[in-house]
């Protein structure tokens, strides 16, 4: 009988699927790491919210409303659970410019047309559209805000109020010096100080008290010196919330509320898209690899900013985005939940309703100091490196002055058009060179081979002698079918000549010629395609129309890939082999699946030698502690695994039309005890899971198994997962939290796997198999 190949059917009844039990009531339950980081959250967002609020001219009660609509609407429904929302400083100069033009209640009603926008944007799904714009234009954008927001909060920090521009700002500033207010100056003096010194206290106090805010910190102290002292400075001036301005019609030209709306919307979305991912990967980074807590869901993201901004701009609140800062301080705090988020709204609405005496005592000078320097952290010397070392400084030197000599919509739009002209220089900038060497001929190609550098390459191989021995050295990432067409016919000829042609890269290492007949063989060859598809050069036998398998054309294929092998592969790993050699196996993870011929697990995987340590046996299966019966083999490499090589995960693979799990569904009690019916006894208790009403059947992608075949694959998984756990070792580096285990199932005929959600325990109603996305890494896929 072949291992794990479809066994014959029998007229045994099928097992029908049990009815699901009830899924039992749920609690809400907060985590107290969600409740701690609410905590953190709220104290940074409150002293910004009213800074940010100030900056832009708009009511102060303002910067709160959308930063309690932030953490309790975009937290709610938002697609990025740990992504904390609310007044952004990014959208410190469209507001303003916008309360300047056409008045706050007009602003309002601009920030709900700007939530449907985005509203109707998420519906189309849209979202990761926005990750299309380069890095440099938004890196730029945030500078240029930055900057344009320094420069006004300047003027308050030197006791006086800013310009309507960022030109006309520069301007004033010599005779704001001129005239500079001692008491302002002092308190944002002293308010800068601590924002900078805080971080940065040392020893083991200065580590415990950082744990609370710098912002909190300084415009606490602020206040503290202000009252005491007696300062003469503006404060915080918190009106009653029944005369809280509400937004109205809008009022001024059709195409400069359009243009408003068009801001807002662009700025919003792509802040808060870009945050969503940063935030994937902090969550992604921390020790545990953010076990528990999905991928942020980009279209669902949208869709919670956008009623976000309707929710905002209908109360009276600045345009909502998602937030950096604090969805930093989120993560780092050890946030599991969007719980932290809403709560860290609901904190908020609690402080402006109770804390109205108190906030009103802040000076005016204190929050404007903090905007300053947030503003200036906007100009990040780590993105300035980034796209220096991108060649992109031209594209984000100009989006930031256009941000600050123009306007942010303007600024972007010649950041896009700067982007686009330097890719097609890139694209068209092609260096083609000739030099002769030992006799050679060498042909050096310099940057990318399209449609516009094939006159000069057809020129420039035309130019070489007939008969002779050519390198052709290409030093660029892309061909397109032009250059191609023009190279692999210039080779033809010249190869019929009577000469020579060898194709290498920029390192001198060669690569096919482009030649049909060498893409033929390359596709051919490809290491897993299957022997019986395909010859490689070698002819049939003549004597029959088909293949015959004999042991000794079995044994020529053998020896003819081994042979392939050590011509074309071995000299691409032997360096890496030979370092493994050298320092030994440190593999990341058992891998354990069945040994079904079909199941290739460095294809399905990606992975290369030293990744996986690999256990395969019939049926992928697990035996429980105790009942080898003789039999260590699979206990062992557990124990090796996880005690010796100190792996850090665990998967268990199985796959469709698994002929194990045919035949133990097709057992019957008077069959005879071969070997084979004795192993396949450790796989019984994924039979009785299958049938017990205890747990409802596993499903993959949202629906149910096609068959009780499919399902018992499914729930063998499952069920595999819980032995490993019987496993001393495997229970306490568990506990240890130093392993995790996982659940694959691979449909072979769909050549695509899934991932079991829920693996960090069993459990008994929702044993989902979810499919993994070709742009997702298999260890990112989580159940929605």
């Amino acid at each position: 009988m072949t291992l794990c190949t479809p066994a014959r059917t029998t007229n045994r009844p099928r097992v029908q699927r049990p009815h699901s039990p009830p899924e039992p009531p749920r609690r809400f339950r907060i985590a107290g790491a969600d409740l701690s980081a609410s905590i953190a959250v709220f104290l940074i967002a409150l002293p910004l919210s009213l800074g940010i609020a100030l900056a832009t001219g708009a009511p102060l009660q303002s910067g709160l409303v959308a930063a309690a609509v932030g953490g309790l609407v975009a937290g709610r429904f938002g697609g990025s659970p740990l992504q904390v929302s609310g007044p952004a400083a990014g959208l410190t100069v469209v507001t303003a410019e916008l309360i300047q033009l056409y008045g706050w209640r007009t602003t309002c009603a601009i920030t709900v047309l700007a939530g449907l926008v985005q509203l109707g944007l998420s519906a189309l799904r849209v979202a990761r559209s926005a990750l299309a714009v380069s890095p440099a234009i938004v890196h730029g954008m945030l500078a240029g805000i930055g900057v344009t927001i320094a420069l006004a909060q300047l003027h308050i920090v030197l006791g006086s109020t800013p310009q309507s521009s960022a030109v006309d700002n520069v301007l004033g500033l010599p005779a704001q010096l001129a005239h500079i207010h001692p008491a302002a100056l002092g308190i944002s003096a002293l308010t800068v100080a601590v924002l900078l010194c805080w971080p940065r206290l040392p020893g083991r106090a200065g580590k415990l008290v950082r744990k609370v805010p710098a912002a909190l910190v300084a415009v606490t102290g602020a206040t503290a010196v202000a009252a005491f002292a007696g300062l003469a400075v503006p404060r915080v001036d918190l009106p009653s919330w029944s005369s809280h301005a509400l937004p109205g019609l809008p009022e001024g030209p059709v195409l400069g509320i359009a243009a408003g709306v068009l801001t807002i919307t662009l700025v919003t979305s792509v802040q808060s898209l870009l945050s969503a991912v940063a935030v994937d990967k902090l969550v992604a980074a921390r020790p545990d690899g953010g076990r528990g807590i999905p991928r942020s869901a980009l279209d669902r993201e949208l869709a919670g900013q956008g009623a976000a901004n309707v929710v905002s701009g209908a109360l009276g609140g600045l345009p909502v985005a998602g937030v950096a800062v604090r969805s930093v301080a989120n993560v780092s705090a050890g946030a599991v939940s969007r719980a932290s988020t809403m709560l860290h709204g609901l904190w908020i609405v609690l402080a402006a309703l109770l804390l109205v005496p108190v906030l009103d005592l802040i000076p005016l000078p204190a929050l404007a100091a903090l905007v300053m320097v947030v503003g200036i952290q906007m100009v990040s010397i780590t993105h300035i490196r980034t796209v220096t070392r991108h060649r992109e400084v031209v594209v984000y030197a100009v989006t930031l002055s256009g941000v600050v000599l123009i306007g942010i919509l303007e600024g972007v739009a010649l950041g896009i058009g700067v982007a686009i002209a330097v890719s097609l220089h890139r694209l068209a900038r092609t260096r083609i060179t000739r030099e002769e060497r030992d006799g050679r001929q060498l042909l050096h190609v310099r940057g990318q081979l399209t449609f516009l550098a094939v006159p000069r390459l057809s020129r420039a191989l035309h130019q070489l002698p007939h008969g002779s021995d050519v390198v052709v050295e290409l030093d660029g990432s892309f061909m397109d079918h032009a250059a191609y067409e023009t190279l692999s016919d210039w080779t033809a000829g010249h190869l019929a000549h009577g000469g020579t042609v060898e194709t290498t890269g920029p390192s001198g290492t060669r690569i096919a010629e482009p030649t049909p007949s060498a893409a033929a063989a390359h596709t051919c060859c490809r290491p897993w395609t299957p022997w019986h598809n395909h010859q490689c050069g070698e002819q049939p036998d003549e004597r029959s129309d088909e293949a015959v398998e004999t042991p000794r054309t079995t044994g020529l294929k053998l020896a003819s890939g081994i042979g392939k092998f050590q011509r074309n592969t071995a000299p691409l790993v032997r360096d890496e082999l030979a370092r493994l050699a050298r320092e030994g196996q440190t593999p990341s993870q058992l891998f354990l699946t069945c040994a079904d011929s079909r199941l290739v697990t460095s294809m399905i995987t990606s992975s290369g030698p030293g990744d996986l340590f690999t256990v395969r046996n019939v049926g992928n299966l697990v035996p429980l502690p105790g009942e080898e019966s003789g039999d260590d083999s699979v206990a062992a490499a557990i124990e090796y695994a996880v005690e010796v090589l100190r792996v850090e995960s665990i998967t268990v693979c199985g796959h469709s039309g698994c002929g194990a799990m045919q035949a133990l569904l097709n057992a019957g009690p008077d069959d005879p005890p071969t070997p084979l019916r004795r192993w396949l006894r450790h796989g019984r208790p994924s039979l009785e899971r299958m049938v017990s009403k205890r747990h409802a059947w596993a499903r993959i992608s949202g629906r149910l198994p096609a068959d009780a075949v499919e399902q018992l694959c499914l729930t063998n998984v499952v069920q595999q997962l819980e032995h490993l756990r019987a496993y001393e070792s495997v229970a306490r580096r568990l506990a240890e939290g130093t392993l995790s285990l996982h659940g694959v199932y691979f449909h072979v005929g769909e050549a695509q796997a899934y991932l079991l959600s829920g693996t960090d325990e069993v459990h008994s109603y929702d044993d989902v198999f979810t499919q993994v996305m070709p742009t997702e890494p298999l260890e990112a896929a989580r159940a929605s």
